[in-house]
């Protein structure tokens, strides 16, 4: 041996000493997993199990997925991904006759990693057949609650700002989040559903704001940039808030707003600044849910060079499926605000290495 030695490695998470320190935080998540299951079991919340493994992982544009290959006795094979949501298959469940049901699932997304972002995490998926969007506003502030009960907090603290759980989540639109904190107004730039709008008096009037532009900028792309920089910083702030009628243009998989099909029913729901949870009233109809799927992945061909298969099998199930609302929220990030960690990988039993 010449006596050299590694760098010093960071040490691993079944250190001892380590988890200790997580532990706390460990059990805060399994009291508020039990808490969710026992909530939804309250209401007849049937919870489901839907397969990881599927042919389609989901078609937005900036979701990316995790692929495997399948292979078969006779030695063929083909693709399948981890799936990002169980979304396709719970729809399948409604369309099947199932009206309310849940799910704990673990989720997949490639190219995340962060604080917030794990490339493996839970997602909290629920259903309600025959029920309007505004239902899930209710859940989102029952599940808020009860998580802050069983994480033993009266108040959600995260990167020097407060959130109090307990409190109702103001409701705030789009339309309103942008003459708020964007500096500019999104009303004039919205286009009825199925009709994209236009992206050059949109981004001009983002530029005139002071939003950095670039000539190769879509409609998405600028309003994601003014999303995140602008607005979402500003959310959740001393009480929850439901962003919601999202534009139609960037609502793939939700029906548009009766009376006003500029917008959609979307909602988002933020703590803290940090976004725990999406929603729809789900679209549908399998003749428009496939033409925004071509056009997402054609945006992700554009933009990445792939595209994943559209899942026909729920395009058809879609055709059977009830009015139906549905929910997803991140159970690690609730989790982190209710027992008060500052890191994703703090409140999951065995973060990937």
């Amino acid at each position: 041996m010449n006596g050299s030695r590694p760098a010093a490695a960071i040490s691993p998470w079944w250190q001892p000493d380590i988890h200790a320190d997580r532990r706390p935080f460990l059990l805060g998540r399994a009291r508020i997993t039990a808490a969710i299951r026992a909530h939804f079991a309250a209401q007849d919340f049937l919870e489901v199990e839907t397969p990881v493994l599927q042919r389609s992982p989901g078609n937005e544009a900036h979701l990316h997925a995790f692929a495997t290959t399948r292979l078969a006795p006779d030695a063929a094979s083909d693709t399948l991904y981890l799936r990002t949501s169980p979304e396709f298959a719970c729809k399948k469940l409604l369309a099947a006759g199932e009206t309310r049901i849940f799910e704990l699932a673990k989720v997949f997304r490639n190219r995340e990693r962060g604080p917030s972002h794990h490339p493996e995490f839970t997602m909290l998926e629920w259903y309600r057949a025959h029920a309007p969007y505004e239902a899930l506003m209710a859940d989102c502030a029952d599940l808020l609650a009860l998580a802050a009960r069983a994480g033993g907090v009266s108040m959600f603290q995260f990167r020097g700002v407060s959130c109090d759980p307990f409190q109702a989540p103001e409701r705030l639109t789009l339309v309103d989040a942008f003459a708020r904190y964007a500096g500019f107004s999104l009303e004039p730039h919205l286009s009825p559903a199925g009709l994209e709008p236009e992206v050059a008096p949109f981004a001009h009037a983002a530029a005139q704001a002071g939003i950095r532009v670039a000539v190769d900028d879509t409609w998405a792309d600028v309003f994601s940039r003014v999303l995140v920089e602008r607005i979402e910083p500003h959310l959740g702030h001393g009480r929850p808030t439901l962003l919601c009628e999202y534009p139609s243009s960037e609502a793939a998989l939700a029906r548009p707003k009766p009376g006003d099909p500029r917008v959609a029913e979307r909602f988002e729901l933020y703590a803290c600044g940090l976004e725990l949870a999406n929603a729809f009233g789900e679209l549908t109809d399998a003749e428009e849910q496939r033409r925004r799927f071509e056009v997402e992945m054609d945006e992700k061909a554009r933009l990445y060079g792939e595209r994943y298969p559209l899942d026909e099998d729920f395009l058809s199930a879609l055709g059977q499926m009830p009015p139906a609302s549905g929910a997803a929220l991140g159970l690690d990030r609730l989790v982190m605000l209710a027992t008060g960690a500052r890191r994703i990988e703090d409140v999951l039993w065995a973060p990937v290495a």
